[in-house]
């Protein structure tokens, strides 16, 4: 049976202007001028995309590396591989559990359950000496960014926080939902019958990851456009709102683990 609100088109634009953000700027009102000023406002069904950096600077997620004491295992294995031993040591302290450090390489889980490089802990975009860390809470702050435009435009759209993840088995990076309001971040198929009436047994879609990585096609990451609007999604039908932590794997579950 076809999904009577399956969508056979989509608008993806990117919302750029934004000056530099600094911590405690208000990245809602941010966002919401910068809709304003390209002659957008939200409609009903609309998604915004939002890369966790420009949160991460709001709400002063930073470190500055001078303020870092490098452990001696922090130190030992930056020496092994010409890294910073102070960006090592936040690393570190932002994993809860290392999967692999081997070859300059740490994949780590942070205390969101993310497994990903360096504990999300990233140097790019931000000033020199200076790392930025992952938002302590994606989805309260993509609920907080919802919430606030839904009060200013009338519409809460959905909002995406997203980051840049690598992927096992595929070389490459894409961008990935690790915070979700208002929109459902999976879409379960499981029970539904294709075309040949085959039952689905295991296909649920990650459509949280899906429209970040979508978005990020007219982000990029050179260009100071944070922001995208997705216009046209239409979610499955029977499929609640959820959060990003839907969409991380149960470790009972994890083959890899």
């Amino acid at each position: 049976m076809t999904d009577p609100n399956a969508a056979t088109e989509l608008r993806i634009l990117g919302i750029g202007g934004f000056p530099e953000v600094r911590p405690g700027a208000d990245i809602a009102a941010m966002v919401g001028d910068r809709l304003v000023a390209a002659g957008l406002a939200p409609e009903a069904g609309d998604v915004l995309v939002v890369t966790h950096k420009v949160i991460s600077k709001a709400e002063g997620q930073l470190v500055d590396l001078d303020t870092v004491e490098a452990s001696p295992f922090a130190r030992r294995y930056a020496e092994a591989w010409d890294k910073d031993p102070r960006q090592v040591e936040v690393v570190l302290r932002q994993s809860r559990r290392i999967s692999r450090m081997e070859r300059g390489i740490i994949i780590a889980e942070t205390a969101h359950g993310f497994v990903c490089a360096n504990a999300g802990v990233d140097a790019s975009n931000v000033a020199p000496g200076v790392v930025c860390l992952l938002p302590e809470d994606p989805d309260r702050s993509a609920a907080a960014i919802r919430d606030r435009l839904g009060e200013r435009f009338g519409v809460a759209p959905g909002v995406i926080v997203s980051d840049s993840f690598g992927r096992a088995w595929r070389n490459g990076i894409v961008n990935v939902a690790i915070g979700v309001a208002g929109l459902a971040p999976l879409a379960d198929y499981r029970g539904k019958h294709d075309p040949a009436g085959y039952e689905l047994r295991a296909s649920i879609l990650a459509i949280g990851d899906e429209l970040a990585a979508a978005a990020e096609l007219v982000m990029h990451k050179l260009e100071g456009r944070p922001v995208a609007l997705i216009r046209g999604y239409l979610p499955p039908v029977n499929t609640p709102a959820g959060t990003g932590r839907d969409l991380v794997m149960d470790p009972a579950k994890d083959l890899y683990r």
